[in-house]
């Protein structure tokens, strides 16, 4: 196969990716993502399954009136029932409802599905898929047929599950798309089977796998050697049990490494936004491992990594963080070496040089806190704050003169209630403020914001977007040191956090009183800068 093919990326984020344990769209936010989706350049959306919901119908509908300027939307829908005639088959006529230009149908290959779950005849199965794709081709539609659990099938008995594509390509298929629905096949196995497929049924073969083995990319690429010229699968690998073979790893890969086109002509640098936009969408916590598109995929930890990164970027980085939309972070922790603090301190355009003795001063102070148990891989703006103090160049926005948090039930039906009471001085002037919120730390986040807004008023714009609390040494019980995370954004920007203390609430308010002066910080440099 020569590098300059293109192959076809077809998303079913929409619905394979929606059927995944805690994965949901708004009808809404099916839209959005379509819309993103076109942009990047992917050139099938598969937006539902026709027969299954009014919300997926409503989707089909609501995409016609969108001016996709790529991408064709696909109908997902499955074979006639077992005798039915096609044209009285409530599947096949949602599908034309659903009034799509590419409608996909998948079919068993599996003899085993064949007589135990549809309980019908190898024959029947045969004509079943025959009859629906003739059918949508006699429509108009352009017609994808997804081979169902084709490589267990194949392996069980192949002349069977050959002759499933061939029914399907002689009726009119423009697509046949072996499926490792269950997630157990190898890559070699993959590969091996998709050559069989190819020469039974021509060039125009795709590959749709899960990833139960964790070979999901693996697999798609291996079928992509082997022959297949069009890839499905989900943005950040939505899906069944484990998920399906994630597109925001499988796109770069074909691109970046074996040559092929796939997506628009400049969307790769998007595609970590992509990425963030669809798990935004879903309500989902992105991956920071994910490779690629993931926080972490271009955090340097280690002192000696660092120092090689600073040197000759790609002695520890396989790509260009920037070809896919990342950027290289610098982490900073015990592992830490003088070259993390200064390519830190050079980020914070704080103009030290390598050699200077600061930046030994903040690896000194660093190791003692992270001793008492900080910890600033996720707290960078709690990072940045203890480098401006020990450069004797942090000014406090406010002081704490004192702070109160009462928690009372006041019946055992009812929910706690938590008030928070907060004194500081800001300025010269002592504030008295009182919040109350959903627990203690939320009732003091709520009481430190009304204490500060009316001298700050940028205050207002920061919203906490996680908390996390770690025990750090359990063998002591209710003793125990605590370690809480706080993740905070003002809309524009996002930072961590970090406090630690004996208390809970100490930690959190440590936490706290870090997030905003990191945020005042921030506004302060943004005023200076014009």
């Amino acid at each position: 196969m020569s590098h300059k093919t293109r192959i076809a990326i077809y998303d079913t984020t929409l619905r394979d990716g929606a059927q995944g344990e805690g994965i949901s769209f708004s009808s809404v936010g099916k839209i959005r993502v379509a819309k993103k989706l076109d942009e990047a350049g992917v050139d099938y959306i598969e937006g539902g399954f026709a027969a299954s919901n009014p919300k997926d119908m409503a989707f089909f509908h609501d995409i016609r009136k969108e001016k996709l300027t790529h991408a064709k939307v696909a109908a997902f829908g499955s074979t006639r029932r077992a005798g039915k005639p096609v044209a009285e088959d409530p599947g096949t006529k949602a599908l034309i409802e659903a009034d799509t230009p590419v409608c996909t149908i998948f079919g068993k290959s599996w003899r085993l599905h064949v007589t135990e779950v549809l309980h019908t005849t190898e024959e029947e199965n045969l004509k079943m898929i025959a009859d629906t794709v003739r059918f949508l081709k006699e429509h108009g539609k352009e017609v994808i047929y997804d081979a169902e659990h084709f490589f267990d099938g194949y392996k069980d008995n192949a002349e069977y599950a050959i002759q499933c594509l061939v029914a399907a390509k002689q009726a009119g298929a423009d697509m046949i798309v072996p499926c490792d629905t269950n997630g157990g096949s190898m890559p070699d196995e993959i590969a091996a089977i998709t050559k069989e497929v190819i020469r039974a049924v021509g060039p125009n073969v795709g590959i749709h796998v899960h990833n139960d083995c964790e070979l999901g990319v693996a697999n798609s690429l291996a079928a992509v050697r082997a022959g297949a010229v069009h890839v499905q699968g989900t943005i950040n690998g939505y899906g069944e049990r484990t998920g399906n073979a994630n597109l925001c790893s499988i796109i770069p890969c074909l691109a970046l490494k074996m040559g092929f086109g796939c997506l628009k002509e400049g969307s790769l640098k998007h595609l970590r936004e992509l990425s963030l936009f669809v798990d935004e969408m879903a309500n989902v916590r992105p991956n920071r491992k994910q490779p690629f598109v993931g926080e972490s995929a271009f955090a340097h930890k280690a002192g000696m990594h660092v120092d090689a990164v600073r040197k000759v970027s790609k002695s520890f980085e396989h790509i260009d963080p920037e070809t896919v939309g990342n950027e290289r972070r610098i982490l900073v922790s015990e592992l830490s070496g003088t070259s993390n603090v200064f390519l830190k301190a050079v980020e914070m355009g704080l103009g030290l040089q390598r050699s200077s003795p600061e930046v030994k001063d903040i690896l000194h102070e660093l190791e003692r806190m992270e001793k008492d148990g900080y910890e600033f891989e996720a707290a960078e703006g709690s990072f940045k704050l203890l480098v401006q103090k020990v450069l004797k160049k942090h000014r406090p926005f406010f002081t704490l003169e004192a702070f109160r948090v009462i928690v009372e039930k006041r019946d055992k039906d009812k929910p706690c209630l938590s008030e928070a009471t907060v004194k500081l001085t800001v300025n010269g002037e002592t504030e008295l403020t009182v919040g109350e919120g959903d627990g203690p730390v939320d009732a003091l986040n709520m009481a430190l914001r009304a204490a500060l807004t009316r001298f700050y008023p940028g205050i207002a714009d920061v919203v906490l977007t996680d908390y996390r609390v770690r025990i750090l040494d359990p063998e002591t019980a209710t003793a125990a040191k605590t370690r809480v995370l706080i993740e905070s954004s003002d809309g524009k920007q996002e930072w961590g956090t970090v406090g630690v203390s004996g208390n809970i609430i100490e930690a959190s308010w440590e936490a706290l009183v870090d997030s905003v002066e990191y945020k005042l910080f921030l506004d302060e440099e943004q005023a200076r800068k014009g």
